[in-house]
């Protein structure tokens, strides 16, 4: 199998995890990085932090041989680039995916697609007619837990669902990030759009698109009108409860929490701090073996899976189709809308 060469634009906390995956995939070879800070150019990620793993993101990266750029377009250009893996603040993910796949780039773009719905059309436009494959970083979609309580709540067995709770909290991620962009609501849309969507995709994922949304939030540390605590009913028009609630406005330090319940007609499948557990009507307890395979978090998954079709030249379509992104973004906009405007917004 040939190898993939990769070219990766911003290298903060997920430029630089992605840059450690690859590193150490077979079958991928980072020949190109582009960042607009001189350090991160040497390879200097000492300033990056997380909120959720990246224990070994702050060492030094190898940056041998590769090609190194300060502006993303030349990177794009570059001929030896195979893949564009784009991990820029959100509001520039728009222009540089449309260039890279007007340049007939393969494209792995991190989350949230974009910053506004306009430019969901935009980008779902070029992607249709692009040569090249565009995957979005919803990498929930590929998490081990969530993919086997997905795989077991899709063969039917747990029934129909009668309730879901969906739960993503983090500590505090003010000075997180380059230029403080996380705290720019007009950037990043809070944590409304870069934490919560990953609930939101779920939810999509495994139930499909509802026919409304009615959104409460709070703006209270970010500017720009961020919304940094969600909590949204998803209204599916048949009595079904479906909520999820995110934010980041936690203490530095605290323990992020991750969780869902969702009842069904025939099981219970909830993820905490124990794992992942399926409760049976029966009283039993099946705890799935998890496939861990390609590596233990969604990032690893979704990264070789992405590369392995690359290079086959096989459309990735296992964890989603662009319209099924496009789906999610037209939720979690509306979502932002009704907070806004303190009502429902149908989907």
């Amino acid at each position: 199998m040939a190898t993939v060469k990769i070219g990766i634009i911003g290298l903060g906390f997920m430029g630089s995890t992605h840059w450690r995956i690859y590193e150490a995939m077979r079958g991928a070879k980072i020949v190109a990085l582009a960042d607009v800070e001189p350090a991160k150019r040497r390879g200097d990620v000492s300033a990056v932090v997380a909120n959720i793993g990246g224990g070994d993101n702050s060492k030094p990266l190898d940056t041998t041989g590769v090609s190194v750029y300060e502006n993303a377009l030349d990177l794009i250009a570059d001929p030896s680039v195979d893949v564009v893996d784009i991990c820029v603040p959100t509001a520039r993910h728009t222009d540089l995916v449309c260039a890279a796949l007007a340049a007939g780039k393969h494209v792995f773009c991190e989350k949230p697609l974009c910053r506004t719905a306009a430019e969901v059309k935009r980008i779902v436009q070029a992607a249709k007619k692009a040569k090249g494959f565009l995957n979005i970083g919803l990498c929930v979609r590929a998490w081990p837990e969530y993919r086997a309580a997905w795989e077991y709540f899709k063969s039917g067995k747990a029934g129909k669902m009668l309730s879901a709770t969906f739960k993503r909290i983090s500590p505090g991620v003010d000075g997180n990030s380059w230029q403080n962009w996380y705290m720019d609501g007009a950037i990043s849309g809070g944590a409304l759009l870069d934490l919560h969507v990953h609930d939101t995709d779920q939810i999509n994922y495994f139930f499909g698109k509802p026919k409304a949304v009615v959104s409460h939030g709070a703006n209270v540390l970010s500017k720009n009108g961020g919304i940094d605590h969600v909590v949204t009913i998803y209204d599916y028009g048949d009595g079904r409860l479906v909520t999820a609630e995110g934010g980041w406005e936690q203490s530095k330090g605290a323990t992020f929490e991750m969780s869902f319940t969702i009842v069904c007609e025939k099981a219970t499948l909830k993820l905490d701090s124990t794992g992942l557990n399926i409760f049976l009507k029966n009283g039993k307890k099946l705890t799935p073996k998890l496939d861990v395979k390609a590596g233990p978090t969604g990032w690893h998954q979704e990264l070789k899976y992405f590369v392995g079709c690359v290079a086959k030249g096989v459309e990735p379509v296992k964890y989603q189709t662009i319209d099924s992104v496009s789906d999610t973004m037209k939720i979690v906009f509306a979502e932002e809308k009704s907070v806004a405007s303190g009502k429902a917004v149908k989907i």
